[in-house]
């Protein structure tokens, strides 16, 4: 496994489909085409699941003390079919990546083995990467709780 990634280092490229917001139904987009600007990456588990709707609702509702400071993308393994129907059905403001390869899920060290009921599987830690416009880790907020990202996301950005 890659070394833990740690505030300060440099954030690791991307490349992805990024479905919603101003990128319509689909399209490209890289940390390089993001350089300049304060970055979230915000990554959950799977959509339409009780804990990662409850954290898009959240900034959904908060959005508007957000889209000023930060491009901030939600990130999952799903599809972005999937991305869509998520995006519509709570009519999500900003867009999620599909990351259908988990090539970001394992760039990020998010991609972890878990424990439910007692059967071990592979998921996608709830993990959230906030990228200052130099492209370097300014943040990191890992096994986040739904309720909480919200405030942890404005403490980041406001200072």
């Amino acid at each position: 496994m890659a070394n833990e990634l740690k505030e300060g280092d440099p954030a690791p490229e991307f490349q992805a489909v990024a479905v919603g917001g101003k990128y319509g139904a689909g399209r490209e987009v890289s940390l390089r085409d993001l350089r300049g600007q304060s970055v979230v990456l915000y990554f959950y588990p799977k959509d339409d699941t009780p804990g990662c709707t409850s954290q898009a609702c959240g900034l959904r509702d908060a959005w508007s003390d957000f889209e000023s400071h930060a491009e901030i993308f939600g990130v999952s393994i799903d599809s972005p079919a999937s991305h869509q129907k998520f995006i519509d059905k709570f009519k999500l403001p900003f867009p999620l990546l599909a990351d259908t390869d988990r090539k970001l899920v394992e760039a990020y060290g998010v991609w972890v083995e878990k424990s439910m009921y007692g059967k071990k599987y592979m998921g996608a830690e709830r993990s959230t990467f906030v990228i200052g416009a130099d492209g370097r880790i300014a943040r990191i907020f890992r096994k986040v709780k739904s309720e909480e990202h919200v405030d942890l996301l404005k403490n980041a950005l406001a200072s």
